[in-house]
């Protein structure tokens, strides 16, 4: 039975302008059917998801298939937007990869404990970049059925 491919919607959720710009960079490199649109922190995140603040364009700023969340981020960090969303219904369904530069177990742990379905330590070069971009698009895009994914 063929898989048809679909884009998968990525939102990404990192304060560093630096690290949005490669993974835009790595994302398009890696040449899977991904649309990524980014947020730089956790309130940014929930404004996004519930269509407040500057993203009420409900056509313009589409539910996400998957988010990448960075930790560590000014005003509401990584944790804390992890478990509001995952405490609201109406996105606890969304899957959360944790994609950041910590390295420390209690993040992991809590990570995996507030629900996300990944915890990925950010690559160090822009070549492994896109082979984990390349990863995670052919990951989600050829093997998962996402909730709301044609079945």
């Amino acid at each position: 039975m063929p898989n048809t491919r679909k884009a998968v919607r990525i939102l990404m959720a990192d304060d560093d302008e630096d690290d949005r710009e490669l993974c835009r960079d790595a994302i398009e490199e890696s040449r899977v059917l991904n649309t990524v649109d980014f947020v730089t922190d956790g309130i940014e995140l929930l404004d996004y998801l519930h269509n407040r603040g500057d993203f009420t364009d409900k056509e313009k700023y589409l539910r996400p298939d998957l988010i990448l969340l960075d930790l560590n981020m000014p005003r509401m960090d990584g944790r804390e937007a992890l478990k509001e969303i995952k405490a609201d219904p109406a996105l606890r369904r969304i899957p959360v990869v944790i994609l950041t530069t910590s390295k420390a177990e209690e993040d992991l742990l809590s990570g995996y404990d507030l629900g996300a379905a990944s915890y990925i330590t950010k690559p160090v070069t822009f070549t492994e970049l896109v082979g984990l971009m390349r990863a995670l698009g052919n990951y989600w895009v050829e093997f998962v059925t996402l909730p709301g994914s044609d079945h």
